[in-house]
């Protein structure tokens, strides 16, 4: 064969090879549940350790070596910019494809990950050696990997979120890592809470889009040109929020301090690196929607440039070299949205591949940086120190915090403590359990189920009601057939809500959910 017959065989081995793009995503996602059954069904320890290891690294390096031929494909323009590999669902007359995309946005930045992510998977088999969450933390590491390949190479929005939520999802659970402690598992609350809100944001743009466009393929999304303004508008801003809460940009930033609790390589990955610029990765994405809505360009351009000076000021405050660089990330993604919102595009997904690769050393650095460096961290600058009702701003981080406190967490462990005092105000005696207050003073029972606020009160009056209705009509015969089947439902209801309360069974729970969607 020479070589005029070789060129163009070669060139449609690598084209019909790039089909199996979805083999990507799917690697490392099979490697977290060989680790997971693993968990489940072998004994853990030392020994086990080598084993897991090699699935998480050896899915991430699969995932690279394959990128690695789809970037040769594309570069000799072998390879299609668009892969279907068949239906998933519909969305009322609209379909849901499994569909990829091999452009110049995903390709590089897929392979980022992978590589970032393959040499941090290598990083962890050592550092966290004999710890006793090894094999949990290479399972959420393997499974972040699933969902950030699915981000960079979706073709379509619905399978771009279901990436995001795995993704989400995987850090959630190394956040709460040291789940013994009550600073992880609240941190890991904070997060978890603050995501849900650019998680709606996204839901809403998904249905938007659905409903003015008629498609979810981010090739066709931005319309014919023909979208009304403030059609174009609406789905953006879907779309901007969720942006904004993933890349922890102003007034989402707050979360991202938190999240440090977890292990330095999880750090390293999500908010030093990778996950942290997945919005900005879904704004170069969507340019061609932003581009027809200005204004909401600007605002992009002054959330970005608010964050970058948030970021700046307190990174120059903190005392830990973990912190410091997770607000000097903020900065530097403020920069990369300033740039989004100004139209540049381009310039800020480079910009973006530049810092993960920088910032992922120093964060897997950290942990060795103060026995390399020797001489002690520079002071506050003069400027700063001189002014101090910035300087105390500054250590506050703005307050920002408080308020995302007051507005998230609190409210939502009130809603808990109201739901429980409304299982023990109904459901306990229902199975005959003994009150809490059955022995307590006069007027401690009423502090126990008190409710807090509209929602609250709403419940208490509501169990109240079902108490005398209770008491009148089901509880009026002690030995009916009726109460005692009664009785036996609602204690199987308790038995089954006590399994949830574990974390065991709410990670299975949470498992079957991922299998049914995908």
């Amino acid at each position: 064969m020479n070589a005029g017959e070789f060129l163009p065989a070669a060139c449609a081995a690598l084209a019909a090879t790039s089909q199996a793009v979805w083999l990507v995503p799917l690697l490392p996602l099979l490697a977290a549940g060989a680790i997971g059954c693993r968990m489940l069904l072998r004994p853990q320890g030392d020994a086990a350790e080598p084993a897991t290891a090699s699935l998480a690294s050896g899915s991430a390096l699969a995932a690279l070596v394959a990128l690695i031929v789809f970037d040769l494909a594309a570069i000799g323009g072998c390879a299609p910019q668009h892969v279907l590999a068949g239906d998933w669902l519909r969305i009322g007359p609209v379909p849901v494809r499994l569909s990829f995309l091999l452009d110049a946005y995903s390709l590089p930045a897929a392979t980022l990950v992978t590589l970032i992510s393959t040499l941090t998977l290598r990083f962890s088999a050592t550092y966290l050696h004999r710890e006793a969450g090894f094999h949990r933390f290479h399972c959420g590491l393997a499974l972040f990997l699933a969902g950030m390949l699915l981000i960079a190479l979706a073709g379509n929005a619905v399978l771009t979120f279901v990436g995001w939520e795995i993704a989400g999802f995987s850090s959630w659970l190394l956040i709460g890592y040291a789940w013994q402690r009550p600073v992880a598992t609240g941190n890991a609350l904070l997060v978890f809470l603050t995501n849900r809100v650019g998680d709606a944001g996204f839901l809403l743009a998904i249905g938007l889009a659905v409903w003015s466009v008629g498609t979810l393929e981010w090739a066709w999304l931005d319309g014919d040109g023909t979208m009304a303004t403030v059609t174009a508008r609406l789905l953006a801003v879907g779309f901007v929020v969720a942006a904004l809460v993933k890349s922890a940009q102003v007034p989402f930033t707050p979360w991202i301090a938190r999240a440090l609790e977890g292990p330095t390589p999880s750090s390293a990955v999500f908010y030093g690196s990778l996950m942290v610029h997945a919005g900005v990765f879904l704004l170069c994405r969507m340019q061609e929607l932003l581009v027809q809505v200005p204004d909401l360009l600007a605002l992009i351009a002054i959330a970005g440039l608010l964050s970058a000076l948030y970021g700046t000021l307190c990174a120059l405050v903190q005392s830990d070299v973990k912190s410091a660089l997770v607000f000097s990330t903020v900065a530097q993604v403020g920069l990369m949205f300033l740039l989004c919102g100004l139209g540049q595009f381009a310039l800020a997904a480079g910009w973006s591949a530049a810092h993960a690769g920088w910032r992922a050393y120093q964060f897997l650095l950290a942990p060795a940086f103060m026995h390399l460096v020797p001489h002690p961290a520079p002071p506050v600058p003069g400027w700063l120190a001189g002014r101090m009702w910035l300087y105390t701003a500054t250590l506050q981080r703005f307050w920002i915090e408080a308020l995302a406190h007051s507005l998230l967490t609190r409210p939502t462990l009130a809603l808990g403590r109201d739901v429980r005092a409304f299982d023990e105000r109904f459901i306990d005696p229902l199975v005959g359990a003994p009150r809490v207050d059955d022995h307590s003073p006069s007027g401690a029972a009423d502090d126990l189920i008190r409710g807090h606020g509209l929602a609250g009160s709403a419940l208490f009056a509501f169990a109240n009601r079902l108490q005398r209705w209770e008491s009148r009509l089901l509880m009026s015969g002690e030995d009916s057939a009726l109460v005692r089947q009664l009785q036996r439902i609602v204690h199987y209801a308790d038995t089954v809500e006590t399994l949830l309360e574990q974390p065991r069974y709410l990670m299975l729970m949470v498992m079957a959910t991922f299998v049914v969607i995908l």
